[in-house]
């Protein structure tokens, strides 16, 4: 299997679902140190964002919180598959929930920059 490396990469949204609250302006800048995959993320809708993943092999379990433009508090917990594009980006396809409010689901797509 591929080792994913996530340390120092930037990504941004592909595609969301109708619930998920980031746009194509919010970017995420990545950070990795042995299994533990890290980020801040904001822009767009998104004043600050802040993730935690564990990588196993391909697949990055996460929780994450933000403070949207609009000062709604979130958190929510997902769990994405790791691929690399024909251009040898990293490519993660994510299915989420939000932990709070009514708890609505999503899937989203982020391409590395």
């Amino acid at each position: 299997m591929t080792q994913f490396n996530f340390h120092n990469k930037t990504f941004y949204l592909l595609e969301n679902s109708v619930y998920g609250k980031v746009n194509t302006d919010t970017v995420f800048k990545y950070q990795q140190k042995d299994n533990i995959v890290t980020a801040d993320y904001s822009g767009g809708t998104i004043k600050y964002g802040k993730i935690i993943t564990t990588l196993d092999n391909d697949k990055l379990q996460a929780l994450y919180q933000c403070v949207t433009s609009e000062n709604e508090l979130k958190a929510g917990k997902s769990i994405a598959k790791i691929s690399l594009t024909k251009e040898n980006k990293i490519l993660l396809k994510l299915n989420w929930q939000w932990l709070n409010g009514n708890k609505e689901k999503g899937v989203s797509e982020y391409l590395e920059k």
